[in-house]
């Protein structure tokens, strides 16, 4: 007879860490914030680039980006966690770098995508990787948002990205401060 383990969420936690629905409140809480910052991101970024050569590929990663943050304000009521305080500011934030980054052109606002989509990337993994099968239908929404993400920073590098100008320090600074975001909405 076969033995099959189920893996719980939080089951490799240790002694502080908080419990794992302290956890997947934070979770739902800072992937809520992300997408919001997200579609703010792209609303900057297509109200400079709105008919601009990458227009048409900007909204379908804005409609993506639409579609995760219903998911995940549908979470927050269903699961009665409360959002980020830092909304107000990623409100602002948000626009300005989507904006900022396409004043500086193009390719500028793909290497944009690529630094939060990269940041995203890990963050999205070791959420998923927390996740046990007790929270499969959270695990599948992660992982589904985690896709769309990696599709967009593809895309991105496939529209030059890199040869923005001065991309390596464009790309850490935003990948440092979408890091940044990430610790704070967790937490307030």
């Amino acid at each position: 007879m076969t033995e099959t383990t189920t893996k719980s969420s939080g089951e490799n936690r240790l002694p502080g860490d908080p419990s794992p629905a302290a956890m997947i409140a934070r979770m739902i809480r800072v992937d809520h914030a992300g997408e919001y910052g997200a579609r703010r991101i792209y609303q900057g970024q297509l109200a400079v680039l709105g008919r601009g050569r990458h227009a048409k590929t900007l909204r379908h990663m804005a409609a993506q980006e639409e579609k995760h943050l219903k998911a995940f304000e549908s979470l927050l009521v269903a699961r009665r966690v409360r959002p980020t305080v830092l909304s107000p500011l990623w409100h602002v934030a948000g626009f300005a770098i989507g904006a900022g980054t396409a004043l500086m052109g193009d390719r500028a606002a793909m290497a944009c995508t690529v630094a939060v989509e990269e940041a995203i990337d890990d963050h999205y993994r070791r959420q998923s990787e927390y996740l046990g099968e007790d929270e499969a239908a959270l695990k599948n929404t992660i992982d589904e948002a985690r896709r769309d993400e990696n599709d967009h920073r593809q895309t991105a590098l496939a529209a030059d990205a890199e040869r923005a100008p001065a991309y390596p320090l464009l790309h850490g600074a935003i990948k440092r401060g979408t890091k940044l975001a990430i610790w704070l909405s967790e937490r307030f």
